[in-house]
C-alpha cells in the first residue's frame, strides 16, 4: 500500500449557512417582517462540516469540491483553511455560484432551504487521482444533492479501494424523495452514515424495523451505523450495538451535529478503535458540537470527545 499524505479526504458540499434560531414554523408573506431570536452565517455544508470537525479531531484533512467564484465561495475557502482543512482541490468555477443554505432552527428541528448554485456540477474527474491514492479514507457526502458526483461514485470508490482505501457515504435528504441510484455504490462502500429516517428509506423498510434496515443494507455489501439524535446510535456487528447520548449541558442548534458525528466517527476508526467505541466518539461528538450555533463553532477536539 502506498503511503499517505492524508488521513481523511472528503468528497462533496461547500456553502455558508444563514441560520435564523427561534424561526416561526410557517413565516408570513406578504411583505410582513418578523423577529427571530439569531441569525449567524457560518460554515456550511454537510462535506464541509465533517472536514473541519476531523480536522479539529487531529486527522490530516483534505477536501474537494466546487464553489463558485465569488466572495461567498472565498467564505468557504478560508473557513475551511482556517480550521487545517486542505482546500487545494477544491474548484472555484466562474460558471456557477457558490450554494447557500438557510436554515430556519426552532429548538432541536430546522427547516433548510438550499440554492444548489455549483453542487450539481461536482464532477468525479475534479478530485486529483494521486489525492484519492494518498488518502487512508474517502468520504463522501450529500449524494442526491450532487448528480454527476453520484452518477460517478461508484467508478470513484473502486479506485479508492483499487488503492487499499476505505470509503464511507452520508447521501443526506434526498429532496426528490425517491432515494434511488444506490444500486452500484453501496457495494464499494465500507460505511453507509445515514439518520434513522434516510437509513429507512434507503432500505425501503416502510414498517420502522431499523434494526432489520440493518440487516437489509448490510446484504447490499454495506456496514450502516446510523445516526439517531437524541436516542444515540446503532449500528451491527453480528449483533446490534447501540450506544446512547449523553445528555446535553449546553445546547443552541442541532445544526451540522450529525456531520460532527461522522468526524469522530471516521477519527476514532482511523485510530483503529472497535466499533462501540466508535460509536462512543461519534456520539460525544455530535453531542458536544450543539453548543452553539452552526455545524464547526463546537466541534470538540480528540481530548474533549473522548472525556464526553
Amino acid at each position: 500500500m502506498a503511503t499517505s499524505d492524508f488521513d481523511l479526504l472528503v468528497v462533496g458540499d461547500a456553502n455558508p449557512d444563514v441560520i435564523l434560531s427561534g424561526a416561526p414554523r410557517r413565516p408570513a408573506f406578504g411583505q410582513r417582517e418578523e423577529l427571530v431570536e439569531a441569525g449567524h452565517l457560518v460554515l456550511g455544508g454537510s462535506g464541509a462540516i465533517t472536514a473541519a470537525g476531523a480536522a479539529r479531531l487531529g486527522l490530516r484533512t483534505a477536501f474537494a469540491g466546487r464553489v463558485g467564484d465569488d466572495a461567498a465561495g472565498r467564505f468557504v475557502l478560508d473557513a475551511l483553511a482556517r480550521r487545517g482543512v486542505d482546500v487545494s482541490a477544491c474548484v472555484p468555477d466562474p460558471g456557477a455560484p457558490t450554494a447557500i443554505t438557510v436554515v430556519l432552527a426552532d429548538g432541536p428541528d430546522r427547516a433548510i432551504l438550499t440554492a444548489p448554485g455549483a453542487l450539481d456540477r461536482l464532477d468525479p474527474a475534479d478530485v486529483p487521482p494521486e489525492l484519492l491514492r494518498g488518502s487512508r479514507h474517502v468520504h463522501v457526502s450529500s449524494f442526491y444533492l450532487q448528480p454527476k458526483l453520484a452518477a460517478g461514485l461508484p467508478g470513484l470508490f473502486r479506485a479508492a479501494r483499487a488503492a487499499g482505501r476505505t470509503t464511507s457515504l452520508d447521501t443526506n435528504d434526498d429532496p426528490a424523495g425517491r432515494w434511488r441510484g444506490l444500486e452500484e455504490v453501496l457495494p464499494v462502500t465500507d460505511l453507509l452514515l445515514p439518520n434513522d429516517r434516510e437509513a429507512l428509506a434507503i432500505a425501503g423498510r416502510a414498517d420502522g424495523d431499523l434494526e432489520a434496515a440493518l440487516r437489509d443494507l448490510a446484504a447490499r455489501g454495506v456496514t450502516a451505523v446510523v445516526k439517531r439524535g437524541r436516542d444515540g446510535a446503532l449500528s451491527l456487528d453480528g449483533d446490534p450495538v447501540a450506544v446512547p447520548a449523553p445528555a446535553a449541558t449546553e445546547f443552541a442548534d442541532a445544526v451540522g451535529a450529525g456531520d460532527s458525528f461522522n468526524a469522530g466517527l471516521l477519527a476514532a476508526r482511523l485510530r483503529g478503535l472497535p466499533l462501540r467505541r466508535c460509536l462512543e466518539v461519534a456520539v460525544a461528538c455530535g453531542t458536544l458540537s450543539t453548543r452553539a450555533a452552526g455545524g464547526t463553532a463546537a466541534q470538540p477536539t480528540w481530548e474533549e470527545a473522548l472525556s464526553s
